[in-house]
């Protein structure tokens, strides 16, 4: 991809004062909201995440791959109804894929259902060839987004949760997608008893996506091996295209391994 000197100052500029209005708006609503949250839960907080090694990155819209190895560090932390989830992942050559910042709130969480919002802003890199003072270099670009989720799930036994998900992105930037809808219904099997101490999960799921005017339909599932309360997991993972306009790979897979921790305090 070339971009000329005129283009690629025009990208670095255009809707900049848009763009740092915006995200200063959602900083400042993620800031109040924190506040709020946590001005209200006076109990327990959290601080964990996975990491994560794979033989193939997968965005969050599993359609999209990076192509290559890559590590996943996707974080959380909050309390009972507010949380701030990184998610910073890399290609394993150090280079950045993917920054994404979600601000989450639960607005419902029982026994059996709950109802979480959230939104993010969100920077993918990539590496394109810009002309610097009439020469030609590769430089990393940062395509900018901003996205919105609503996430329901109801649990209907203590092995089965049906899961309801959808993630509006919208692009800022004059490269790339400008507008995103994700659809995905989600049925959960999880502690699968195999042999031992050994669990298994099966996350499959129907998902539509349409990007601008190019829209599909997919299909893919997980399944995820653990051993008791050992932190290491393994997973494979793979999505199927069914029918779609939307250019990419009929089918995107990868293995990887999970490290999941986490940790409790007391708020005072």
């Amino acid at each position: 991809m070339k971009f000329s000197n005129q283009s690629y100052r025009q990208f670095s500029r255009t809707g900049f004062f848009l763009r740092v209005s915006f995200l200063l708006i959602v900083l400042a609503c993620l800031c109040l909201s924190k506040e709020k949250a946590f001005a209200q839960e006076a109990g327990q907080k959290h601080i964990g995440g996975t990491i994560t090694t794979t033989n193939n990155g997968i965005s969050i819209i599993p359609s999209f791959s990076l192509g290559r190895p890559a590590v996943f560090f996707d974080l959380t932390m909050g309390g009972e109804h507010f949380s701030f989830d990184p998610m910073l992942r890399f290609g394993m050559d150090g280079k950045p894929w993917s920054f994404v910042f979600w601000g989450r709130y639960k607005l419902i969480k029982d026994r059996r259902f709950s109802l979480s919002v959230g939104g993010h802003p969100a920077f993918l890199f990539q590496e394109a060839q810009v002309m610097v003072e009439g020469q030609p270099e590769m430089r990393m670009v940062a395509n900018r987004y901003v996205a919105g989720e609503i996430n329901s799930s109801y649990r209907l036994t203590d092995r089965f949760t049906l899961r309801l998900y959808y993630l509006k992105g919208m692009g800022i930037q004059v490269l790339g997608p400008k507008n995103s809808d994700f659809l995905a219904l989600s049925p959960e099997f999880s502690d699968i008893q195999l042999a031992g101490e050994y669990r298994m999960a099966i996350n499959p799921q129907l998902f539509f996506l349409k990007v601008d005017e190019n829209s599909g339909f997919y299909t893919n599932s997980g399944i995820t091996l653990k051993n008791g309360e050992f932190p290491v997991q393994f997973q494979a993972f793979a999505n199927k295209k069914l029918d779609s306009t939307i250019p990419g790979d009929d089918l995107v897979w990868n293995l990887s391994l999970l490290y999941k921790f986490n940790s409790s305090f007391e708020k005072k």
